[in-house]
C-alpha cells in the first residue's frame, strides 16, 4: 500500500462511496446501486433458504441490475452515470462475470470511452478504473486486446494533457499500467513506459540537491506514473531491461529526495525491483554509485528529520529497512497471502509490485479473484481455479472453455515475467 491517499483511491468503489449514488432515473427508483454488493457476492446463502430455484432468481436479479448499470452509463445525468460506473466496478471487483461481460464488452467499452472523453474528474476516474476491471475479467487475449486498442489512445491523451483534470490523470496513470500488462503486446510496452517517464522524471531532484516545487496532486500523478512504470518493468525483456538500467538507475535515486513520502517509498521500491531484475539476469550485476545509494537508503531507514510527520517517518523507516536489505544483500521479506484453503507467498519485488497493482483495483475482492479468476491465477502461477461454489461453476460454462481454446493462439505466455529468472535463451551480455 502506498499511504492514505493511494489507499483511498485503490478502494474507491468498494467502500461507502455508493451511498450517495442516485437511482437510475426518477421513473425507476426501485433499481439500486450495488452499495451492499455483499448480498450479491454470496449466493450460497440464498441457496440455503430456497434451493437452486432461489439461486437462479438471485442470479437473474443480479444480471438485471448489471444491465441497468450498463444502460445508465449513457444517462444525461452525470450523477447517474457515475453511480452506474461505480456499480459495475463493484460487481467486477467481487464476482467472476466473464460470460456476462464477454457478451457485452463492446457496449461497456463504448460507455467507458464516452465517459473518459466527455465526463469530468470523478466520472473519468471511475471509467478508467472500470476499464482495468474489464480487462482483468476478460484476461489476457483477443477480447481484452480489442478493448485496450480502443481505450489506449484516449488514456495516453489524458495522461499527456497538462490541462486535463488532475484526478482523471492520476487514475489513468494507474489504469494504463495494468491494462498494458494485461492486454498489450510485450513488444509495444516500451512506448507506454516512455509516457510514464515523461511524468515521473519531473520530480527528480536537481543536480544541486534542490527539489522542484510540485503540489501534492501533481506529486501523486508522478507517483502513480512511477508505480505503473515499475509494473511494466516486470514484463520487459532482458535487452529492454539492460537499456533501462543504464538510462534510469543512476537517476532514480534523485526521487528519494522528494518531499512526498509516497514518492520516496515508490522510488525506493522501484530501485529494489530494478536491482532484483538486474541480478536475475546477471548475478554479478554491479552499480557504480552503490555506496552512495546505500548511504541514502540507510538515512531514510533511520530518518530523524524533525520537519516530517511522525506517521510518515514510521511508515518510511519500516519500508526502507526492507529496501536497504534488498539492495545490499538481495533479500526480500516474504509474506504469505491466505485465500480459501490456499496460500501464496509474495517472495520477490516482482511479485509484490504485481500483487499490489491488482489489489489496487479489486480491493477486498482480491482473495476471491485469487481463488476464482483464471487470468490472475495464471499470473501468480496458481494453477486452475479450485474454488467450487455454484455461482462460479455456472460462470464457467463449457462455452467459456471452448472460447479459450479457440483463442489460445492469441494468449500470451505471461509466466515468463513472473518466474524468478528471466528467459535464459536471450543473450544479454554484461551490464
Amino acid at each position: 500500500s502506498w499511504g492514505e491517499e493511494s489507499t483511498s483511491t485503490s478502494t474507491h468503489g468498494n467502500r461507502g462511496h455508493h451511498g450517495n449514488v442516485q437511482p437510475f432515473s426518477d421513473e425507476d427508483a426501485s433499481i439500486e446501486t450495488l452499495s451492499h454488493c455483499s448480498s450479491f457476492s454470496d449466493t450460497t446463502s440464498v441457496a440455503d433458504e430456497g434451493g437452486e430455484a432461489s439461486e437462479d432468481t438471485a442470479q437473474e436479479d443480479f444480471q438485471y441490475k448489471l444491465k441497468g448499470f450498463i444502460d445508465s452509463t449513457v444517462d444525461k445525468s452525470a450523477k447517474t452515470r457515475q453511480g452506474a460506473l461505480d456499480g459495475l466496478k463493484t460487481a467486477m471487483a467481487t464476482r467472476i462475470l466473464y460470460e456476462f461481460i464477454s457478451e457485452r464488452r463492446m457496449t461497456i467499452t463504448d460507455s467507458i470511452e464516452r465517459c473518459l472523453k466527455k465526463g469530468k474528474g470523478e466520472e473519468q476516474r471511475a471509467a478508467a478504473s472500470l476499464a482495468c476491471l474489464l480487462c482483468i475479467q476478460l484476461g489476457s487475449g483477443i477480447e481484452s486486446e480489442e478493448v485496450f486498442k480502443t481505450l489506449k489512445p484516449i488514456f495516453k491523451n489524458i495522461l499527456a494533457d497538462g490541462s486535463a483534470n488532475i484526478q482523471a490523470r492520476q487514475a489513468v496513470a494507474t489504469s494504463l499500467g495494468l491494462c498494458t500488462l494485461v492486454a498489450e503486446d510485450d513488444i509495444l510496452v516500451s512506448s507506454t513506459m516512455e509516457c510514464f517517464e515523461n511524468l515521473f522524471t519531473r520530480s527528480y531532484a536537481r543536480m544541486d540537491g534542490t527539489c522542484p516545487s510540485i503540489n501534492p496532486q501533481t506529486s501523486q500523478l508522478h507517483t502513480n506514473s512511477l508505480l505503473s512504470w515499475a509494473l511494466l518493468l516486470t514484463i520487459c525483456t532482458p535487452n529492454q531491461l539492460k537499456d533501462i538500467l543504464c538510462k534510469h538507475l543512476p537517476k532514480l535515486p534523485r526521487l528519494l529526495e522528494s518531499e512526498d513520502v509516497n514518492m520516496r517509498i515508490a522510488a525506493g521500491e522501484t530501485i529494489a525491483l530494478l536491482f532484483e531484475l538486474a541480478r536475475d539476469v546477471d548475478s554479478d550485476f554491479e552499480f557504480d554509485d552503490w555506496d552512495a545509494l546505500c548511504d541514502k537508503l540507510n538515512a531514510l531507514a533511520t530518518d530523524c528529520n524533525k520537519h516530517r510527520a511522525k506517521t510518515d517517518k514510521r511508515k518510511q523507516r519500516s519500508v526502507f529497512r526492507d529496501i536497504l536489505k534488498a539492495v545490499e544483500e538481495g533479500d526480500f521479506q516474504s509474506e504469505a497471502i491466505r485465500f480459501g484453503t490456499e496460500r501464496m507467498t509474495i517472495d520477490s519485488w516482482v511479485r509484490k509490485r504485481t500483487y499490489d497493482a491488482f489489489r489496487e483495483f479489486v480491493g477486498s475482492g482480491m482473495n476471491y479473484h485469487l481463488q476464482a479468476n483464471e487470468f490472475i491465477r495464471d499470473v501468480f502461477e496458481l494453477g486452475p481455479p479450485m474454488l467450487v461454489d455454484s455461482a462460479t461453476m455456472k460462470a464457467m460454462k463449457i462455452s467459456r472453455f471452448e472460447r479459450h481454446l479457440h483463442n489460445s493462439a492469441a494468449f500470451k505466455a505471461r509466466t515468463k515475467a513472473r518466474s524468478k529468472f528471466r528467459d535464459k535463451r536471450v543473450d544479454v551480455g554484461e551490464f
